[in-house]
């Protein structure tokens, strides 16, 4: 049994159902979990270790809803966003080995901790198409690493599209194999790894990832084949159905193809969508990860407000870390703001209390996670924020929610605690050499350049 913690003396935020914020409160945690939260002092607690807030608030950690595995190592690659794309894919298929995903984990959880973000849902892999499942080692490695630094994570797995069998290096010191590997051998490596790390950890969980068809492309039977594949494994397995890219009719789409939708369905950015798509949103129950940092969202736009008034379930993700992007979520929750007021030319749009709801109790609701995670409350989780507010850009003290959307950034950060467990205190990470994290990550980095022949 662990020691109680008490935060004390700062402005909370709860997020909770009647969003109660307290001027002057506290948070108890005791074994990981909120055992108290009110205004003024606590009570009978002697015996607890005690956090000063005075000056900050306490508030949910953030939740962040897609991002990728791998990018935090491929920043500034490529002339364009084009050429990054295709750049990510051949260092992701080609130059890496184990080491390279814990590195690179452990660098990208240490920026989560950093920047307040507590839980990420992360797809394993990306550039064009270029799913690091082949075999379970780079995940494991990528899992170990997070399991490591204490932060909450879901991990989506799965397959690649259905064409020729994609081809990876698997590297044994300066020697390497080439692999070809099909769809459905991802599918059992992602099965297995699913069943591997079920129940060790309640930070780790993992998903299900399934490329994104078109409606012409649901016209191949083979691409209809791995979609109800990946939703088959994701339904007996319990866990999330993950996908990235939707647009433009391809939600009904695969809808009318094979229902494949319900309310563990998680879709990232989902711009240009059609009626048709948003009537699917509402009926199925499906969540919706928007980004308004990433490309997609300038090629075409997310109707976030639009959907959250009809009561879909809308959450911010930062599609990070590279080409453009950090982890950073006010920078996101700014962002959103922007993005839709200069729309609707309103001003009104998305206001600061609807941007921390979708970058806390509704990521938490997108990762079917709101009994656990996204709020303090008595019973959930103890994942907890306490962000410095006495600082030029987040002054005068009033309204601190409307300070939090509009003028904060990850560096207001000064604890952040996951589990009860204080991962930084006073902008240093606690428990972790980050100058260690930095060296390793450039070593890992380096040694991929170089198998990829890039200076």
């Amino acid at each position: 049994m662990t020691k109680a913690l008490l935060i004390e003396n700062g402005v909370v935020i709860t997020m909770d159902a009647d969003r109660r914020l307290f001027e002057r409160g506290h948070v108890l945690v005791e074994d990981g979990r909120i055992t108290a939260v009110g205004a003024g002092a606590a009570d009978g607690m002697s015996d607890a270790e005690r956090i000063d807030a005075a000056g900050m608030v306490i508030m949910p950690g953030l939740i962040d809803t897609h991002a990728h595995a791998g990018h935090m190592l491929t920043k500034g690659l490529g002339g364009d966003s084009d050429d990054w794309m295709t750049t990510t894919g051949r260092i992701y298929a080609e130059a890496t080995d184990p080491e390279f995903w814990a590195a690179e984990a452990a660098l990208s959880a240490a920026e989560r901790i950093k920047c307040g973000t507590t839980t990420a849902a992360l797809l394993f892999g990306g550039g064009p198409d270029i799913m690091r499942t082949e075999a379970p080692e780079a995940a494991e490695a990528h899992l170990a690493a997070i399991l490591a630094m204490g932060v909450r994570e879901v991990l989506a797995v799965g397959p690649n599209r259905p064409s020729a069998a994609s081809v990876y290096r698997a590297w044994r010191a300066e020697a390497h194999d080439d692999v070809a590997v099909s769809p459905d051998v991802q599918l059992d490596v992602s099965a297995g790894l699913i069943d591997a790390w079920a129940g060790r950890s309640d930070r780790i969980q993992l998903a299900v990832s399934l490329p994104v068809f078109n409606a012409a492309e649901l016209e191949d039977g083979a691409a209809i084949d791995l979609s109800k594949k990946a939703q088959r494994l994701a339904q007996e397995k319990g866990v999330l159905l993950v996908q990235d890219g939707h647009r433009d009719g391809s939600i009904s789409a695969a809808d009318e193809k094979m229902a494949l939708f319900d309310g563990r369905s998680l879709l990232a950015h989902c711009v240009d969508l059609t009626e048709a798509d948003r009537a699917v949103l509402k009926r199925t129950g499906a969540k919706v990860a928007h980004n308004p940092s990433a490309l997609m969202s300038v090629s075409g736009r997310c109707p976030a407000p639009e959907l959250r008034a009809e009561g879909v379930t809308v959450s911010l993700g930062t599609d990070a870390a590279a080409p453009d992007r950090s982890f950073d979520m006010f920078r996101n929750m700014f962002q959103a703001h922007r993005y839709h007021a200069r729309h609707f030319r309103d001003d009104a749009v998305l206001p600061p209390s609807e941007l921390l709801e979708m970058a806390t109790i509704e990521g938490a609701r997108a990762l079917s996670m709101e009994s656990e995670i996204g709020s303090l409350e008595v019973g959930k989780r103890a994942d907890i924020l306490l962000v410095n507010m006495r600082q030029p850009h987040l002054w005068p003290p009033v309204d601190p929610v409307q300070r939090l959307a509009r003028f904060a950034n990850g560096a207001d950060v000064d604890t952040t605690i996951i589990g009860g467990r204080i991962l930084m205190r006073g902008r240093k990470l606690v428990g972790q050499d980050e100058d260690a994290i930095l060296d390793r990550a450039e070593k890992a980095f380096r040694l991929a350049m170089r198998r990829a022949g890039i200076a």
